[in-house]
């Protein structure tokens, strides 16, 4: 029987690598692309993520950007899981905007030797972003879960998040007329705040954990502190598009997220307690902070899978990763 084959590009960022592992225990045949501009070289992965022992001989990485790559390989993949872009936390989203904008050139070039390639892929998860979603619905003056109804590419777009947002709100729409104009099996998913032990100290979560583990006093947050985000870990972000993936339709997109606000200055209080840590936690407005309140409609999600680690957990898995990474 013929093992079954993916390609995972931008497999050595924080999701990829978590992608890559799974689908190497799930028997998979897996090649990674990744240029490495944010990404971690093999051998820097954290040791639960790195192949086992009869999983090497299955792993194929090609260094590179993979417009590059994309000249030369047919997309004849049984799966493809496309996460290659311009990634960052809020500073780079805000402080370098047209960087961020390569994932619009990423997009275009992927989607287009998707759908020309023959074979085709059998299957395609698109990443896209909860950074799609209106602004003018994450205010502090008015603010309601985000369900995937409110991207309508039929109706009425409103501004996204930035380039950023931009740039998944315009790979989701190519993603529709992949699927409807050419037939491609592609899905789409739109995570919320992710976070996870090796996650890089650009995002806010595991800096946090790392403000509370070395027992800094005050405990600083960005912005207003105020700000809410939908935590959820890695791992259940895996297991629900591995429980969701066949059963939407192509075109279709899904949130990934726990359905639950949680402020930044609420996570280092229940950090500072399962650590043990006690500080005043104070805000800093010189930094960036992003919308305000960015919390998923878990209604479709849930009726195929429900996150299994609670933030307590996270909060501990995270710290005890960092502990015993010599990170603190």
């Amino acid at each position: 029987m013929k093992r079954p084959t993916a390609l995972v590009t931008g497999g050595c960022g924080f999701v990829g690598r978590h992608f890559v592992k799974r689908l190497l225990g799930s028997g998979y045949a897996v090649t990674v692309v990744d240029d490495l501009s944010t990404g971690l070289a093999l051998e820097q992965w954290p040791a639960h993520l790195k192949p086992s022992t009869g999983e090497e001989d299955r792993l194929l990485y090609c260094k590179g950007d993979f417009r590059e790559y994309s000249k030369s390989v047919p997309a004849d993949f049984d799966l493809i899981v496309h996460l290659a872009a311009v990634v960052g936390g809020r500073m780079t989203i805000e402080g370098d905007p047209l960087a961020v904008a390569t994932d619009l050139a990423i997009d275009a070039t992927f989607f287009n030797w998707a759908v020309k390639s023959r074979p085709m892929p059998r299957k395609v998860l698109f990443f896209s972003s909860s950074a799609a979603y209106p602004i003018s619905l994450q205010t502090a003056e008015y603010s309601v879960p985000l369900a995937e109804h409110m991207i309508d590419f039929e109706k009425k777009l409103e501004l996204p998040d930035m380039t950023y947002g931009w740039a998944k709100l315009t790979g989701e729409f190519l993603a529709q007329f992949a699927a409807r104009q050419y037939g491609l099996d592609v899905v789409c998913y739109r995570p919320f705040s992710g976070y996870g032990e090796d996650q890089d100290f650009t995002y806010p979560f595991p800096s946090v954990i790392r403000r509370v583990a070395r027992k800094e006093s005050p405990i600083v947050v960005w912005g207003s502190g105020k700000q809410l985000r939908d935590f959820i870990y890695i791992e259940d972000c895996i297991d629900g598009i591995f429980a969701t993936m066949n059963r939407m339709r192509p075109g279709d997109a899904m949130n990934l997220g726990s359905g639950v606000g949680v402020s930044f200055a609420q996570l280092a209080v229940m950090a500072s307690g399962i650590i043990g840590h006690r500080a005043e936690v104070i805000n800093d407005p010189t930094k960036p902070e992003g919308v305000f309140a960015r919390v998923a409609d878990c209604g479709r999600f849930f009726q195929f899978y429900k996150p299994k680690t609670s933030l307590e957990q996270g909060i501990e898995i995270v710290y005890r990763y960092q502990q015993q990474a010599g990170l603190i």
